[in-house]
């Protein structure tokens, strides 16, 4: 086997064979709930989490996989362990899975096929984080703000994301190669089009948006796990633009890159400005965590 392999309803088939029918549901109303995950040494990484995020989404949008989490579990398992072999010694694969609807029932004679599921890797894009371990991340608040949760529950991890698209690109042209950080409807840091955002100030530890307000990251928590075994206090808060500005570090955490310094706000340095002590423990503690030196491996291969 030379080409990835993907799982699409019931079958694996090469990567390039796994296509969504334009009148599917999750195309034609972006109705798709997802998760993302990565490997580390070939091994997904959270997975009874992800697919416990991913089972709470299905039941908010009342969509039936037909799959257990335990099935969910063992394709994806199964999928990874296939396409891994395919890379160099060393590296790491990311992990989509996502189910929409179905076919559409405007569009579709007769009775509707049922829900999509669909599982698919590719090799990490390194390329696109690994710079900003020592350099750092820049964010931006725009005009877009985050979904209302009278829209759909925070919780929801969701593939509708045009506000995210509109933040980011907004956020480039007031301040390039910045990325968008999200207020909700009364002024409130939420998170990032992509991150959930945490906080360091000196005298109180870390300081994170309350967590019914934003999606649950798997991150987020491994991030608060290492801060228990690190000894360093967290509390949760409603948090304004003046906050971040005024914090002494910021961090962003998700799958891919795991967590990442964020160094300017709004074209402001946060603190020094520089990647911060706080963010080197955490990343240290993580790569313990994982069995991987993180930004190493991030840059050995940001080249691809």
């Amino acid at each position: 086997m030379t080409e990835p392999q993907a799982y699409l309803n019931g079958n694996f088939v090469p990567v390039s064979q796994a296509a969504v029918s334009v009148i599917d549901g999750g195309f034609v109303q972006g109705a798709t709930v997802a998760e993302q995950l990565r490997t580390f040494g070939g091994e997904l990484f959270r997975i009874e989490a992800h697919i416990e995020r991913l089972f709470r989404s299905l039941a908010i949008v009342e969509v039936d996989p037909r799959l257990t989490p335990c099935e969910f579990a063992q394709i994806a398992e199964d999928l990874a362990e296939q396409n891994h072999a395919l890379l160099g010694s060393g590296d790491d694969l990311g992990l989509t899975m996502f189910v929409t609807p179905g076919d559409y029932p405007a569009m579709v004679p007769g009775k509707p096929s049922g829900a999509t599921v669909c599982m698919h890797t590719f090799a990490l894009r390194f390329g696109l984080w690994a710079h900003k371990y020592k350099t750092g991340e820049s964010l931006a608040i725009t005009d877009v703000a985050q979904v209302p949760a009278a829209c759909w529950p925070p919780e929801l991890k969701c593939r509708s994301r045009m506000h995210y698209y509109l933040a980011d690109r907004q956020a480039r042209r007031r301040y390039p190669d910045s990325r968008a950080l999200m207020l909700d409807e009364n002024g409130f840091i939420t998170e990032t089009t992509t991150s959930n955002i945490v906080l360091y100030e000196r005298g109180t530890g870390l300081v994170m948006p309350p967590r019914e307000k934003v999606l649950p990251g798997i991150s987020l928590g491994v991030l608060i796990e290492l801060a228990e075994q690190l000894g360093i206090e967290y509390v949760e808060r409603d948090l304004t633009p003046t906050d971040v500005a005024k914090a002494d570090e910021a961090l962003l955490t998700s799958t891919s890159p795991c967590v990442l310094p964020v160094v300017r706000f709004n074209g402001q340095e946060i603190g020094d400005g520089v990647p911060g002590k706080i963010y080197q423990r955490f990343m240290s503690a993580w790569s313990d965590l994982v069995g991987v030196d993180i930004a190493r491996q991030a840059e050995r291969f940001s080249a691809r």
